[in-house]
């Protein structure tokens, strides 16, 4: 498959990498410092599972370049992904198909609403990692996994073919059959630790260990499981608790990239995760205190690191 890989940070490395070292036509657009590593040393992920590099690795900043693909993995950050809806134009032709792999459940509304429903899936995908140089992806932890998904639930022989292309690159790969439902109990997890996280600066060992956190995260968890079902996707009913069984078997050191980005002060994915709770929940008619609490506690640093002189 002809294959775009739009941010190659962490997920986007991986997976792209992964694709492109099992021979798929993978070209990765990426900019500034990444560009230049990955046009002189390649693409170089260490990983558990076995260190690897693409050399050469195709790799530009112009998708005018590149040409129609069949598929786009979209790697950005939640909140860059109107900026890239902007450049994704001259990848897309009949039957391509753009998946989004950020965290929260807004991403494909924003692609539907620049491109129309049947150039966008719904995705996710399952990973810890991130760039430890330009060009260095560290596969840190979790067993990658990803899954893709039509937002009306057909039969898809285009993300069969993606599918099968990420079996022969040795990922776990899988077609849900509500893939809404999929990034709900996904979002499930993400943005309760995530948000929790980063306001008590623990990872999820402390958070869930501590009887006043562990309060918090359950709650956290049924205001989420609360609004998804307001807006009429069908979570299973033991969703929470399947999730909360999730984050316990985590390593107690394991921190959400959300809480890194906020610890580190850079600009988050804060306003898609809880402040999505928020936003959905107030439409919904559902009351989200936890969520409300962790967006208020995080949104000063959230505006500093974006710039914002009134927050500093």
């Amino acid at each position: 498959m002809r294959i775009a890989i739009f941010g190659t940070g962490g997920v986007g490395g991986y997976f792209g990498g992964r694709l492109a070292a099992a021979g798929e036509e993978v070209t990765f657009i990426a900019r500034g410092a990444t560009l230049a590593a990955l046009r002189e040393r390649g693409l170089i992920v260490e990983s558990g599972k076995g260190d690897f590099a693409v050399r050469p690795a195709a790799a530009t900043d112009d998708p005018g370049q590149v040409g129609v693909v069949d598929a786009v993995l979209l790697a950005v950050k939640a909140w860059q992904v109107g900026e890239a809806a902007g450049r994704l134009q001259p990848l897309l032709g009949d039957g391509s198909v753009v998946v989004p792999l950020e965290n929260g459940v807004e991403a494909p509304g924003q692609l539907v609403a620049a491109f129309g429903p049947g150039a966008v899936a719904g995705g996710l995908c399952q990973i810890v990692a991130f760039q430890v140089a330009p060009g260095r992806i560290r596969h840190a932890g979790l067993e990658p996994a990803i899954a893709f998904g039509e937002l009306d639930r057909r039969p898809s022989p285009r993300l069969e073919r993606l599918r099968r292309s990420f079996e022969r690159a040795g990922v776990n790969a899988r077609i849900p059959a509500d893939i809404e439902v999929a990034m709900w109990e996904k979002f499930l997890f993400i943005a309760s630790l995530s948000g929790l996280g980063a306001v008590t600066r623990v990872p999820a060992g402390v958070v869930r260990s501590l009887p006043e956190t562990r309060e918090l995260l359950v709650g956290a968890l049924a205001e989420i499981a609360a609004v998804a079902r307001a807006r009429g996707v069908s979570l299973p009913a033991d969703a929470t608790e399947r999730t909360l069984a999730f984050i316990d078997a985590l390593p107690g050191e394991a921190t959400a990239s959300m809480q890194r980005d906020i610890m580190a002060g850079r600009p988050s994915e804060l306003e898609a995760q809880n402040g999505a709770v928020v936003r959905l929940g107030r439409a919904a008619g559902v009351a989200t205190p936890v969520a409300a609490f962790v967006y208020a506690a995080l949104l000063p640093q959230e505006r500093r690191a974006r710039g914002d002189a009134s927050a500093s």
